[in-house]
């Protein structure tokens, strides 16, 4: 069930949290116990396919502190057709950005929570901070964001932390926010938290925001390594179904993707594609972009399961907005045969400082006029 602190959620007088007091404390709870009256956030913001998540802030599971825990459960079932969703914990509750509230956390730079899983195959597919209202029209938006995950939890309690050292912390609406995937629970997760809040910890540094390679868009179905997300559906969009866990004969691993195109002009583009974008549906609206910085090549295996489907564009980046992918580069046409082949784009020389676009590929009526069907696996930027 629905459970939320509104009760005991500190009003706005008191939201006015100074970080002298953040840095005097060390401490500042989240989420400390049901009837605690030092939980300075709610439980309200909710996200995806909503239906598909449940909560209970005063679960007695065998907690890891006091006499309670939350409890979230998500079914998994794409109700909202998201294949995802998530909770924030708000100050005030319902709090988008429109209205004051949040807290100055200056005084501190790590993010402390427990977890576990009913089972220990649960995948919180990320752990985030702030990240409201950023990049939007509203009054009162976050003063930064960031987030961590995929995590993967095991049966017995565990302390997990976000280093949050060099991030603006001046104004946090979103206290904690965590987020499922179904493609990652394909049989839903149970999971358990307590004990959640910031401090301060003097041994920490800022953290690089670049990445190891090799970096996957793709590498499995339910890999944690894959980054991101399958939802930036253009032109014909009708045309497509993508499936991500196809066991018809993948490259490696136990699944790969399988793209079918009927090439009907559903929409009247008679043109489709798709983005893998970080976070899904981000279309530049919002902060979310990766640094790929060294990355000299994106490597993918592709196949038609005829043979002859061609691909106008395979490419990376190119997505514009308020948050611009930094550069793009792409190859193509390409003409599939019916057996895996690897493909390469050239990223020498192009800004890969921000990438929300990490590949997409598009096709048109005319060069699949009976449409095409096709199998990618394994898409990587790589430094080699």
């Amino acid at each position: 069930m629905r459970r939320f602190l509104g009760a005991l959620l500190l009003t706005g007088a008191v939201c006015a949290a100074s970080s002298v007091y953040a840095a005097e404390s060390k401490k500042f709870d989240v989420y400390t116990d049901k009837v605690s009256s030092s939980n300075h956030y709610a439980p309200s913001g909710w996200m995806g396919d909503v239906n598909d998540l449940s909560l209970d802030d005063e679960s007695m599971s065998d907690p890891y502190a006091g006499a309670t825990c939350i409890k979230i459960s998500y079914s998994g079932k794409k109700s909202g057709n998201q294949g995802w969703a998530g909770v924030y914990w708000q100050n005030p509750p319902n709090n988008w950005g429109n209205r004051k509230g949040g807290f100055d956390l200056s005084g501190f730079n790590k993010l402390v929570f427990r977890a576990r899983g009913e089972t220990g195959k649960e995948v919180i597919s990320k752990v985030k901070i702030g990240g409201i209202g950023i990049g939007a029209d509203v009054a009162y938006p976050d003063s930064a964001e960031k987030e961590d995950g995929p995590v993967k939890l095991t049966k017995d309690w565990k302390e997990y932390s976000i280093n949050l050292s060099g991030v603006d912390l001046s104004y946090i609406n979103g206290g904690l926010s965590v987020i499922f995937q179904a493609d990652q629970n394909p049989q839903g997760a149970v999971i358990y938290l307590d004990d959640v809040y910031y401090t301060f910890d003097a041994s920490l540094q800022p953290e690089s925001d670049k990445v190891a390679f090799p970096f996957y868009v793709y590498a499995d179905k339910s890999s944690l390594d894959n980054h991101y997300v399958p939802s930036g559906y253009m032109g014909d969009f009708g045309d497509v179904k993508l499936e991500e866990a196809s066991k018809d004969k993948p490259h490696s691993g136990s699944t790969c993707i399988k793209v079918g195109y009927t090439a009907k002009g559903t929409q009247g583009a008679r043109w489709t594609g798709v983005f893998w974008q970080n976070p899904a549906n981000n279309w530049g609206t919002k902060d979310g972009g990766i640094n790929l910085t060294g990355a000299t090549k994106l490597v993918f295996m592709a196949r038609g399961a005829k043979g002859g489907e061609r691909i106008e564009e395979f490419k990376v980046g190119g997505i514009m907005g308020e948050y611009s992918d930094s550069d793009t580069a792409s190859i193509g046409p390409v003409v599939l045969t019916n057996e895996w082949k690897e493909y390469s784009i050239d990223l020498r020389g192009k800004d890969l400082s921000y990438l929300i676009g990490g590949f997409c590929w598009v096709a048109n009526a005319d060069g699949n006029p009976e449409g095409a069907e096709f199998y990618l696996d394994d898409i990587r930027f790589d430094a080699k």
